[in-house]
């Protein structure tokens, strides 16, 4: 996946009112307590990224 298909993951998938997860509520008719799967998945990939930019930078 690229970085802005993970942004888009991390913009839907937010914290709802009652604290399920609002984009799996409307993407999948799911209730998943918020954070869910995706919004780890993602924020793991992005720490990566930020990560490997980082120490690229330090070479």
């Amino acid at each position: 996946m690229t970085e802005p298909q993970v942004q888009q993951i991390l913009s839907v998938h937010v914290p709802g009112i009652d604290g399920f997860c609002a984009g799996c509520r409307a993407w999948w008719a799911r209730l998943c307590p918020y954070p869910c799967q995706q919004v780890e998945w993602a924020a793991r990939r992005q720490a990566r990224t930020a990560t490997r930019r980082f120490l690229d930078g330090l070479r």
